[in-house]
């Protein structure tokens, strides 16, 4: 089964059990993917996690049946998964900014949430400039946050924390210890060995650094791997995110490789993150 292929099948079973308790795990084992890097991806196509995608449709459908039915509200907010109809109204006015009853009297606009189609988009015009390396192991020292994606906390919190580490000199002083051959301030996610229970992530910012681990700081062994780097050029964030985007929507659907599920990095340059010409790289282990 072809990469976009298990992206879709996944995204199919979710429809077909929209209104059935859903897991994480058995989402991603439709796609063949870990529950970590199907999260990842899924996140990095959509702008959306799956949580959100799972509650928009259904309060999608609710507002549908809501105005082509005489159910009642407090059955509607048991079959869309709410435990009361005060959960149901506050979910429903979050996203469609009317009540179920004022959407019911045909008051105000629904916002509507389409089933999802993934598509591989072809793009002579704008070329993906990259590199497969072969590394071994090499050491990371830095500074940790553990993340929850389940909730979104990681998609708020990990631009906060670069904002306090750029702010508190420790940006300047991973700079300082950077003598590996990575070069570079690294951005690495790691998938906690519990995640299919816990949905946590450690966030590292950190720089290959050989020899003693300096005080205050923490140290990862990053494991011999082959990789796909990938050039980044422009201001941050847009620059990075897009290339993202670009690798899970055009590179990977059209190359043979897998991801190997081992920690991936940003590594940013010490340049001024905004200019134009701001150099930034991706590194992904693949198999």
């Amino acid at each position: 089964m072809g990469w976009v292929e298990s992206i879709q099948k996944a995204i199919n079973y979710m429809e077909e059990h929209l209104l059935e308790e859903l897991t994480m795990e058995n989402i991603a084992r439709e796609a063949n993917s870990s529950v970590f890097h199907f999260q990842r991806t899924f996140s990095i196509l959509t702008d959306m996690s799956i949580s959100d995608y799972i509650r928009r449709r259904r309060l999608t459908l609710a507002a549908q049946e809501l105005i082509n039915t005489d159910n009642k509200i407090i059955d509607l907010a048991y079959k869309y998964g709410y435990d009361t109809p005060e959960a149901f109204t506050k979910a429903f006015r979050k996203q469609h900014s009317v009540t179920p009853s004022e959407a019911r009297k045909k008051q105000g606009k629904l916002q509507s949430y389409n089933r999802l189609v993934i598509q591989v988009i072809l793009k002579g015009a704008d070329p993906m400039k990259y590199k497969i390396v072969e590394k071994d192991s090499f050491q990371v020292v830095g500074v940790k946050r553990t993340y929850n994606c389940k909730n979104g906390e990681n998609t708020q919190g990990i631009p906060l924390f670069w904002d306090e580490v750029n702010g508190d000199g420790t940006d300047d002083l991973l700079f300082q210890l950077n003598n590996g051959e990575v070069d570079g301030v690294l951005g690495v996610c790691v998938a906690d060995e519990n995640f299919k229970e816990n949905s946590l992530i450690d966030y590292w910012i950190a720089t290959n650094h050989e020899g003693d681990v300096p005080e205050n700081l923490q140290a990862m062994e990053i494991p011999a791997s082959k990789w796909v780097v990938f050039e980044v050029h422009g201001p941050m964030p847009d620059a990075m995110q897009n290339t993202w985007k670009q690798i899970y929507s055009e590179w990977f659907p059209s190359n043979s490789y897998e991801q190997a599920g081992t920690p991936e990095l940003e590594v940013y340059s010490n340049e001024n993150p905004s200019s134009p010409d701001y150099y930034s790289e991706i590194w992904i282990p693949i198999k």
